[in-house]
């Protein structure tokens, strides 16, 4: 047999118990290693190099599990994408001794990655996996498969529509209540959501992710309550009925019914707490929800006289004013305590524009807070918003006087750039 073969591979794997689908893994990745379908999220042991890149930000560790394997026998991707759970660790004592490949501690050399890998703007990388050093202490997993309780259970206690009726959208704000159960919760943090039923396959529903809207003292201060942000499509492209297995399920609920949740989860994508800290919040949709909850804390904090705040700065971006969230009580908040920056990529008759064009429009402004080290950037959306953000964030911090690479270094090392794109 040829010792290619018989050498032993620390495979990348990913656990589908804990995973919560939030896409952070390949969206990271930078070689493309990380794949996934309607159910699981899976790495290729061909393309994966062992940069480590998607582990840090991973909010409930299952990116994190290797097992060693016959490089002949790893596994392959269409086993992985129908495992409910991780194979266990087999036996390999019986294989030549001397040939476990050594487990990588640390990423490679940017030069060593795939050949023109380099040569890309990779904005991923850019985004920090740390919390900003004021940041409160985040609590996480304390519900999910591996946990002491695999879920709680919440109760809502309120549904509203927060954009106009449409044809082919339709988001909600949903209050969930936990009662006597602890589920703190932290701006920025997100949380499971497990759909009721079983898939095509007759396996039961793995959870969603959808980060929280509210402040860390509940969407009703003072109670163990919170709410989410969530939009269901009800068109393709095509015209054709959409019906998303949780969305549905969540925007359908009524007043009193039962939600089973995992998490909290989450422990970098989190505010400052210091005085005189600046917050740029970039979104688009349903990305807006961890910038509420940081906008509400603060509008807290400063009615009760207790934070002498930095400034506020809002860039949010949707197709239409219509399919804006929280269009009205927007534009109900004191502009002394947020500057609020809109962009519509579908008005008709009007020009299509995006968030990073009022970021380049208001550089001056700014390019201030960039320049100013308690200032903290936070980016949520679509993926596809990503890399024109971040390209616009360097040319403002260009233009502001900033060396780009140093500045992007120190944000991303201090947990001052934070990047939560799906």
């Amino acid at each position: 047999m040829d010792m290619a073969d018989t050498a032993i591979l620390h495979q990348h794997l990913i656990d589908p118990e804990i995973c919560i689908r939030c896409n952070t893994c390949e969206a990271t990745c930078p070689v493309g290693a990380v794949t996934h379908d309607s159910r699981n999220y899976v790495v290729d042991a061909d393309k994966c190099n062992f940069c480590m890149a998607c582990v840090p930000p991973c909010p409930t560790g299952a990116i994190d599990n290797w097992r060693d394997v016959p490089r002949a026998a790893a596994y392959p991707l269409a086993e992985q994408l129908l495992w409910d759970e991780l194979p266990a660790q087999g036996d390999l004592r019986d294989l030549p001794a001397g040939d476990a490949a050594p487990v990588p501690t640390q990423a490679p050399r940017e030069d060593t990655l795939e050949a023109g890998v380099q040569a890309e703007f990779l904005a991923a990388r850019y985004g920090s996996v740390v919390a900003p050093w004021s940041a409160a202490h985040a609590y996480t997993n304390l519900y999910g498969p591996k946990a002491a309780r695999k879920s709680v259970t919440a109760t809502v206690t309120g549904n509203v529509r927060v954009t106009e009726v449409g044809r082919e959208y339709d988001t909600h704000h949903i209050v969930l209540d936990f009662g006597a159960m602890p589920f703190p919760v932290l701006e920025g943090q997100s949380i499971g959501i497990i759909p009721p039923g079983v898939d095509a396959e007759g396996r039961p529903h793995h959870p969603r992710q959808y980060s929280v809207a509210s402040p860390r003292n509940g969407e009703r201060a003072g109670y163990n309550n919170l709410s989410l942000t969530i939009k269901r499509v009800l068109e393709d492209h095509q015209g054709r009925a959409v019906r998303g297995v949780a969305s549905n399920y969540m925007c359908d609920l009524k007043v009193g019914d039962k939600v089973e949740v995992t998490g909290p989860f989450g422990a970098s994508f989190l505010m400052p707490n210091h005085p005189r800290s600046n917050i740029v919040m970039i979104c688009t949709g349903t990305g807006s929800a961890p910038m509420r909850a940081m906008t509400e804390w603060r509008r807290r904090l400063r009615r009760s006289g207790k934070f002498d705040g930095g400034r506020l700065m809002l860039f949010f971006g949707a197709r239409t004013q219509a399919e804006l969230p929280y269009f009205g009580p927007l534009q109900n908040l004191p502009r002394d305590f947020i500057d609020i920056h809109l962009a519509f990529s579908r008005t008709p008759g009007s020009p299509r524009r995006y968030v990073q064009d009022l970021m380049r429009e208001r550089a001056a402004d700014l390019g201030e807070l960039l320049r100013d080290d308690n200032t903290h950037i936070y980016v949520c959306g679509l993926k596809a918003m990503e890399e024109g953000v971040v390209l616009a964030l360097r040319d403002v911090a260009t233009q502001a006087g900033l060396s780009w690479e140093s500045t992007a270094a120190a944000w991303k090392e201090q947990g001052r750039l934070h990047l939560e794109t799906y």
